[in-house]
């Protein structure tokens, strides 16, 4: 891997981590369409620092808030709206967790295959333009049932292709959320996964023992913090604006295309 492939690899990842338009599928593609080598385990950790980092960043007022009124309601200071979330995002990241452990390692092979990526692509982008035709919007208060709901749905993104931005965001409309709220309680929902999962990767990496270079984590996890940072602060400015519709459009032309570069290698 040169310098041109991680920058090009990290702003890839920094900018589909949030987006709902699936990281995996643009990560298999890419190498397939530059002829760059694969970018190793330790690329993955930094990048997974970088995006991880992003999305603490931008809502570092609001994680505050919700940290110290979570340690509040341990005390017995009772449960404030902010408890509350802290409490439901840790109860929408349970069923993640408990999927991923059962799955086994050959179940895990099978689902990255560029086919089933293609279509986990498409299907979910159009349970996606459902979930957008249908969306009431009718609130910014989650319960905790919308919690749990959201964290099944968040499960499915164990399917690659699927977007755990893209999947959450759904559910979060089917249960009546405004495309804001649903985005925002997304990305909150996302960092206890990014953290688990950038925690595996590099437990991994420890335990393989592979030598690393030091220049293209740092560049990994850098490029990748400032992307993923502008991509969270766009998609929430301009959601409202252009709806979910743009990005819909987009993964079903993407399915086409991974269909098309990979059905003659099945």
């Amino acid at each position: 891997m040169d310098i041109f492939q991680a920058i090009a690899l990290a702003v890839l990842q920094g900018l589909t981590e949030f987006l709902p338009i699936s990281s995996s599928a643009h990560l298999i593609l890419l190498p397939v369409v530059a002829g760059g080598e694969d970018q190793g385990l330790a690329f993955d950790v930094a990048v997974h620092v970088g995006t991880l980092t992003a999305v603490v960043v931008y809502f570092r007022k609001i994680l505050a808030k919700i940290i110290v009124a979570w340690f509040g309601s341990l005390a017995g200071k009772g449960f404030n709206e902010e408890a509350k979330l802290a409490w439901y995002v840790g109860l929408g990241t349970i069923p993640v967790g408990l999927v991923g452990i059962s799955l086994s390692d050959a179940t895990q092979e099978a689902l990255r295959s560029p086919l089933v990526i293609a279509a986990a692509t498409i299907v979910f982008a159009v349970l996606l333009w459902w979930a957008e035709k249908r969306a009431k919007e009718q609130h910014e208060i989650i319960s905790w049932w919308d919690a749990v709901m959201i964290g099944l749905f968040q499960a499915v993104a164990l399917i690659p292709g699927t977007s755990r931005s893209g999947i959450t965001i759904t559910a979060g409309l089917l249960l009546g959320l405004t495309r804001e709220y649903a985005a925002k309680f997304s990305f909150l929902l996302s960092i206890p996964v990014i953290a688990l999962a950038g925690s595996l990767k590099a437990l991994e990496l420890y335990q393989s023992g592979i030598a690393v270079n030091w220049n293209f984590m740092f560049i990994g996890a850098g490029v990748s913090a400032i992307v993923a940072y502008l991509s969270i602060s766009w998609f929430l400015r301009l959601l409202d604006r252009i709806g979910m519709m743009p990005f819909v459009w987009y993964r079903l032309v993407l399915g086409v295309v991974l269909i098309g570069v990979f059905a003659g290698q099945a």
